[in-house]
């Protein structure tokens, strides 16, 4: 779900994608429900592609909102976000204990709080398209692509002949 829901720079909250245009998005704000375009000149970052910095690699923002709300139980986060940073980085260590102090700054831990805030208003879920998608056991293999395409490229039909034009009597 979190592949929908943009934040948009320059701009207060977190926004759902209503819609695509030519040279814009129209998204609609999660506090107010106001729709409003957003144009290709601003820059937009989908929660779904966003993921924080780790001391063994990277983990989807989806993982540690998952996390945050396991720890607050459902509820709103339990720090605020104009806390000190020692409280912030405290409370960030306890979601996520190996996450790299050389790159995740006070400010991503205060964004990250904020959107959790929002998104549990919303009551967006955390769980992300791949995690929908993947199933649990793989049974069977998918088919063949390759026989398929050579057996329509054989039976692929003539080309039709141009009609005569009738002559007018």
């Amino acid at each position: 779900m979190l592949k929908t829901i943009l934040s948009v720079s320059g701009k207060p909250g977190l926004f759902r994608l209503v819609s695509n245009a030519k040279n814009m998005v129209i998204v609609e704000s999660l506090t107010d429900k106001r729709r409003l375009p957003i144009y290709a000149r601003d820059k937009v970052v989908s929660l779904g592609d966003i993921a924080m910095y780790t001391d063994e690699g990277e983990v989807p923002l989806s993982e540690v909102l998952t996390k945050i709300q396991a720890k607050e139980n459902g509820a709103q986060a339990s720090v605020a976000t104009n806390s000190k940073p020692d409280v912030l980085k405290k409370y960030f260590a306890e979601i996520l204990p190996t996450y790299d102090r050389e790159r995740v700054y006070d400010t991503d831990i205060k964004k990250l709080i904020s959107w959790y805030n929002l998104l549990s208003a919303a009551g967006i879920a955390f769980v992300s398209e791949e995690e929908i998608a993947a199933p649990e056991e793989v049974t069977e293999e998918a088919p063949a692509t390759t026989e398929v395409k050579e057996e329509a490229a054989q039976e692929e039909k003539p080309k039709r002949k141009p009609r005569a034009k009738k002559e007018d009597k």
